[in-house]
């Protein structure tokens, strides 16, 4: 994580991703039953600050110090640097009673899935289970059929930039990946684009303790 840790972000905006995903990624929530949010991976804070304007209590963590420090200056003391490869979470928010994680467009920057996974279960665990909601780059048969056929490949994966994409996730993997680990996919959306070529999709996890 030590190159994204001086990943640059410049202002509070919204990442071009979320003219897609946001709604539905909201959607999934509920303020009876989404009481305390933790978002892994909030690179400069948008998601949990639009939370907090919405009501809900949300906090978030982020090995980019800039992005943390754009984060704060909107909502201070909501967000924490934190590597998504450590085990457990900064001592200022460890005790808090987190019933739902989110993490959008993360995942498929993590060399291990199953460290990432066991720290939303250890987090989740500690205060009697709840829900986790995933975002990623889509991938399936159709749409891959497309990049092979129009020759975009090479364009789509971009090999030798420097960071990047290091795992595609197709709805298969990714609920793999949570039942696994101990989640119960309760829902699964496709966003962006037209069905089974969407730019992204949006799972959804139950953990019961």
């Amino acid at each position: 994580m030590a190159e994204y840790q001086e990943h640059s972000f410049f202002s509070e905006d919204a990442r071009p991703f979320w003219q897609y995903v946001q709604s539905t990624m909201i959607s999934l929530l509920n303020k009876d039953k989404n009481r305390c949010i933790l978002d892994l991976g909030c690179g400069n804070g948008y998601l949990v600050n639009f939370l907090i304007s919405q009501g809900y209590n949300a906090y978030g963590i982020d090995a980019s110090q800039t992005g943390i420090a754009i984060a704060n200056k909107v909502n201070p003391g909501r967000f924490f640097i934190q590597d998504l490869d450590d085990n457990q979470l900064p001592a200022e928010i460890r005790d808090m009673p987190f019933d739902t994680i989110v993490s959008t467009e993360v995942i498929e920057h993590i060399y291990n899935p199953f460290i990432f996974m066991a720290l939303c279960k250890d987090v989740l665990t500690k205060n009697g289970g709840g829900e986790l909601i995933l975002t990623t780059p889509y991938h399936g048969y159709f749409k891959n059929l497309m990049l092979s056929v129009f020759n975009k490949w090479d364009k789509h994966t971009n090999a030798v930039a420097v960071g990047g994409h290091i795992k595609f996730w197709s709805k298969a993997s990714l609920g793999q990946l949570l039942t696994q680990t101990g989640f119960e996919v309760t829902n699964f959306v496709g966003c962006g684009r037209l069905p089974y070529f969407w730019k992204s999709m949006v799972m959804k996890g139950k953990l019961v303790v």
